[in-house]
């Protein structure tokens, strides 16, 4: 289904027709669409015949969702639609992107987008914030975050929970290391 959703981001135009047709005929419609539609007509028509079938599967996979799902793409297409220009750009960056991985690559990030929606409220936003901190890195940091969490992933869980007891030992060291100096400097200051 989300690859569907990312699949529209290609093809507004027939998805448009198609929630049209949806509404009603257009004999139900307004005669302002029929220009909107004369020329998404074209273009669909200026497209190579390759192009032509892969938008009209896309449709057919469409016309088979639930109704539930379809209206679950409608909303996500008219937020996409609604987004400031910028924040659009982005997500049609990351679309392409997305689109520019292998299948294998492409059914992981989906898997893993699935997994993340289901995580409370408080957890997303805590990824999220990781996640800023990862894009906002210099490149050298970066690379060194994401191969820390390739290696994460190929981690067993007894490997993992060894790694949070390492972690989780450095973190009070440097806690009690701190708390030492900060003594340290106060004794320095009460002898000047």
């Amino acid at each position: 289904m989300k690859a569907l959703f990312a699949a529209t981001l290609l093809c507004l135009a027939p998805f448009r027709a198609f929630a049209q047709e949806e509404r009603g005929s257009p004999a139900t419609r307004g005669a302002s669409e029929a220009p909107a539609n004369s020329a998404a007509a074209e273009r669909f028509r200026n497209l190579p015949p390759e192009k032509q079938e892969e938008l009209r599967q896309k449709f057919r996979e469409l016309r088979a969702l639930t109704p539930e799902d379809r209206q679950e793409l409608r909303n996500s297409l008219s937020r996409l639609q609604n987004m400031q220009p910028g924040e659009r750009d982005a997500v049609e960056r990351n679309y392409r992107r997305f689109q520019g991985m292998n299948p294998e690559q492409r059914a992981k990030m989906l898997e893993r987008w699935q997994a993340f929606r289901k995580l409370p409220p408080e957890k997303r936003a805590g990824l999220r914030m990781l996640l800023r901190r990862v894009l906002q890195a210099d490149p050298a940091e970066r690379t060194q975050i994401l191969q820390n969490m390739d290696r994460w992933e190929q981690m067993s869980p007894a490997q993992r929970e060894e790694a949070r007891q390492k972690l989780q030992e450095l973190r009070e060291q440097r806690r009690q290391d701190r708390q030492e100096r900060r003594q340290e400097r106060r004794l320095e200051r009460r002898e000047k």
